[in-house]
């Protein structure tokens, strides 16, 4: 068969610098403010906000989140 090149199929795992992806591992991630579109109290996403889409904060967004099923 083939050979496998050194340190096998850990090659993806390293390099750093990627986005975050894994689930509750690593460091925290970083957040940014922001004002809620819904109810305007300000709050934190874990994106930086590009201005052209609405902000909402946990309340607010999982309250939108109901009422579009």
């Amino acid at each position: 068969m083939g050979q496998q090149p050194k340190g096998g199929n850990m090659g993806f795992q390293q390099g750093g610098g990627g986005g975050g992806g894994g689930f509750g591992g690593g460091r925290p991630r970083e957040m940014f403010k922001a004002t809620c579109a819904g109810c305007q109290k300000e709050c934190e996403v874990p994106f930086k906000p590009s201005g052209d889409r609405p902000v909402y904060c946990k309340e607010c967004f999982s309250k939108r989140k109901e009422q579009s099923r």
